[in-house]
């Protein structure tokens, strides 16, 4: 628990007088780089080493003592050295204690120890106030200034006044401190910079596995089936072709999966008659993915619209229309104009087009820029309302460039309707579960159930019923 220390400490000065001393443990190249940022904000830099006179590579303006001379210049210490290295603190107990000691390391893995390196060093030294913080902090981006990368500094710690003290000084560096409570919080914090796109595997995984499931069957409809049946070559498809149409397939799919855990979500609470219980954790886990399932989806769009424009130089295209031409004119005879054909194929790219402006435009609202400059109910509009308005132009896109062959026996290749075929299963589930949840019937009952109405359930011995418990906190869907 956080707790209030009985020492006070020296307050940050004014920026118009000179900083306090702060000293660095540890002369590598982030306890460099985050000394020259603090020289560039006016403080005085005292370094600690194990071999002052070996010590080089330093800024200007930083003096390189050993560690107990160093200590003894500041009440705030930033520990720049691995954990194995902490041995020598120990020789250093007696200066360290009353002094807030700020752990900034990182491990090699996740959760390599069973208690996170601050609480670890808490332990080591209980007389310090050792508070966590610029671990998720690069080199580079100290180096390169806040306008040119992450700005965000986790801080964590026991000792109330000395976290706030660490918290200054993140300020006056011009970066953006975020209280992340005691030091319990260390090890998340610690386990932060090792994760790899944590929110991003699902949406990566289930596009590889929607890539390669279409890729495999567009293969077998259109490269193996030509050549089973007619001896005829078709590989050149797998280039252009056949990407072209897993692309959009994906990112139609995609979109549609962005909303749909949202309706299960609602079906659950309908069935429970209460929003006050916890969804699966599968479904939790989805609905916290669905922003990065919409942006890889319109990466998907982007890549069908660049295929999509280079057909007209393709040569396969060119050889087609040429042969066409020339076979026509040879037999003297052009095909008559369809007013039905003309109208489906203007009807089908308008879809297309108004689809992936609207595509685009969730993806920029998505953009923390450009959220945070709208409210609430702005916000909800443009990805839920204009959300759905676009997954309805997509799949209505989908189906009219279908056309008369939509479901037409000829169409099917070894008794396997058309990718595209497939691809509408999802979004016209999705579409159609809505359309019932917007009833007025149901949607009155749902809406009701959000703003915090249960429904009542087990009836007692005399006829009266109890409501059902609430065991969790309110889900915006």
């Amino acid at each position: 628990m956080e707790k209030t220390s009985t020492g006070a400490f020296p307050s940050t000065m004014n920026s118009s007088e000179k900083q306090e001393t702060v000293c660095i443990f540890g002369t590598g190249d982030f306890g460099r780089s985050l000394a020259l940022r603090m020289l560039q904000c006016d403080y005085s830099i005292v370094f600690g080493s194990r071999n002052p006179q070996k010590s080089s590579l330093l800024p200007n303006g930083a003096e390189v003592l050993s560690y107990l001379e160093a200590a003894q210049r500041s009440d705030i210490i930033i520990l720049a050295v691995h954990r194995e290295h902490y041995d020598f603190l120990k020789e250093l107990t007696e200066v360290l204690k009353g002094k807030i000691l700020v752990d900034i390391s990182n491990n090699l893995k996740i959760d390599q120890y069973p208690e996170s390196n601050a609480e670890y060093l808490a332990q080591l030294l209980p007389g310090a106030h050792v508070v966590k913080a610029f671990n998720t902090i690069s080199a580079w981006a100290l180096q390169s200034g806040a306008l040119d990368a992450n700005r965000q500094v986790f801080v964590c710690g026991n000792d109330s006044k000395a976290k706030q003290r660490v918290m200054d000084v993140v300020r006056t560096l011009g970066l953006t401190p975020l209280d992340q409570g005691s030091l319990m919080a260390a090890k998340e914090i610690e386990n932060y910079p090792l994760q790899l796109f944590p929110m991003w595997k699902f949406p990566f995984y289930l596009s590889a596995i929607l890539c390669v499931f279409f890729f495999f069957y567009c293969v077998i409809r259109d490269i193996l089936y030509p050549y089973a049946n007619g001896k005829k070559d078709s590989t050149f498809r797998l280039a252009i072709s056949i990407p072209n149409r897993i692309f959009p397939i994906a990112a139609l799919t995609l979109l549609a999966l962005v909303y749909l855990p949202g309706v299960i979500a609602a079906i659950l609470q309908l069935y429970r008659g209460t929003k006050y219980r916890r969804f699966p954790d599968w479904l939790d886990h989805w609905m916290l993915c669905r922003k990065q399932l919409g942006l890889v989806a319109l990466g998907f769009a982007f890549l069908h619209v660049l295929y999509t424009l280079v057909i007209p130089i393709r040569y396969y295209v060119r050889w087609t229309l040429k042969n066409r031409t020339i076979t026509q004119a040879i037999a003297k005879r052009d095909d008559p104009f369809s007013t039905t054909t003309a109208w489906l194929n203007d009807s089908y790219i308008a879809l297309g087009i108004l689809g992936f402006f609207l595509f685009v435009l969730l993806g920029i609202t998505s953009l923390p820029s450009v959220s945070n400059m709208v409210n609430w109910r702005e916000f909800r509009f443009v990805q839920s309302k204009l959300g759905y308005l676009t997954l309805i132009l997509c799949t209505a896109h989908t189906m009219v460039y279908g056309g008369k062959k939509f479901l037409s026996p000829s169409s099917l290749r070894w008794y396997l309707p058309s990718a595209y075929v497939i691809a509408l299963i999802i979004p016209c589930t999705v579409l159609v579960i809505k359309f019932i949840l917007i009833l007025p019937c149901i949607d009155k009952t749902l809406t009701r159930i959000r703003q915090g109405w249960e429904r009542t359930s087990k009836p007692t011995s005399n006829g009266q019923y109890l409501k059902q418990s609430s065991i969790f906190l309110d889900s915006q869907l």
